[in-house]
């Protein structure tokens, strides 16, 4: 059986842009049943600049990043709901930690992430779900769940006591390592992750080649809505345009890595040459040192010479005095 490969935004934007799709994905992940959901997606569209170009070019491939928003009303176990906020990102290549920060402080910013009385908000527990295309370094782990765990610090015991405090100011997370799914199927979790598994894919890595029989009866809707994007003509193009932009981005990448390279190694013949000019000069610094203490000398020798000549020519004025003494008393 053929499905779209949801590792393209584009088909994974199309799966969960259907509700009944979309409740049971979430529900798988967490772990617990979703009645309703009201989501929205946010799109970003940016276009790829050409080498020293601010501004946009048309002629560059376009690619669209979605982020789901979802509040979500669950089934509590002992009975009745609860609502929470679920943030829903997914990244295909490694990203800045950073933009997940920011996005996740905006909604504990957020004042529409409330619930209750104008009067007196409540604030409304966060759940984050982060698909990563790349390993977050935790091998053997296809799907990590991140969770508050409150105890107390006399007696290290859990505390189960609910605690709007604690749910309001500590978010839970799943993060799912898409390399790490790798053929495995223990729970109905990873049999629906699975439909990420890139080990499916066929000649064309747009299209996965799936066994039906390996999904459960709750991910029929998922199948189905995969199945679709599959004939899509748009869908196709933009998987191709997704493609084309990470392509660019990957080029980039190589051709400033090489250039970062190529500085590093011109900083280090430079640094090698400006060695050999530092012990050149260390030695004409030497070769001066020697020169000036042997002008030193010979300066000294010039002066012990002009004080001989000094003393000779006063041997000579002496000289000259006496014969003329002499020269004087045998007139």
């Amino acid at each position: 059986m053929y499905i779209a490969n949801p590792i393209y935004d584009v088909v994974f934007k199309f799966m969960m842009e259907d509700n009944r799709v979309a409740r049971a994905f979430i529900s798988a992940i967490i772990q617990e049943e979703v009645t309703e959901l009201e989501f929205a997606a946010k799109e970003q569209t940016v276009r790829l600049n050409r080498d020293g170009e601010k501004q946009p070019d048309p002629e560059m491939p376009q690619y669209t990043v979605c982020r789901f928003d979802f509040t979500a009303r669950i089934a509590l176990a002992g009975g009745g709901h609860k609502t929470v906020l679920i943030e829903l990102q997914k990244a295909k290549y490694a990203t800045d930690i950073m933009r997940f920060r920011r996005y996740l402080g905006r909604h504990y910013q957020d004042t529409e992430n409330t619930y209750g009385e104008k009067e007196y908000p409540k604030a409304r527990q966060i759940y984050c779900i982060f698909l990563l295309g790349y390993d977050v370094d935790v091998p053997g782990c296809p799907v990590i769940r991140v969770d508050a765990c409150a105890k107390d610090v006399t007696t290290n015991e859990d505390v189960e006591v609910s605690s709007e405090f604690i749910e309001s100011l500590h978010h839970r997370s799943w993060i799912v390592q898409i390399r790490e799914l790798k053929q495995r199927r223990r729970n109905d979790m990873e049999k629906l992750l699975s439909i990420f598994d890139q080990a499916n894919r066929t000649r064309s890595h747009y299209i996965l080649n799936v066994n039906e029989e390996d999904f459960p009866e709750a991910c029929q809707p998922i199948i189905n809505r995969l199945i679709r994007a599959t004939v899509s003509a748009d869908i196709q193009m933009e998987m191709e345009n997704e493609d084309d932009y990470y392509t660019e981005i990957q080029t980039r990448e190589r051709q400033i890595t090489e250039q970062r390279a190529a500085l590093e190694e011109t900083k280090k013949a430079l640094g090698e040459k400006d060695k050999v000019i530092e012990e050149k000069d260390k030695e004409l610094g030497e070769k001066d040192k020697a020169l000036g203490e042997k002008d030193k000398a010979l300066g000294e020798k010039d002066k012990e010479l002009g004080e001989k000549d000094k003393e000779l020519e006063e041997k000579d004025k002496m000289i000259e005095a006496l014969k003329k003494q002499l020269a004087d008393r045998q007139i």
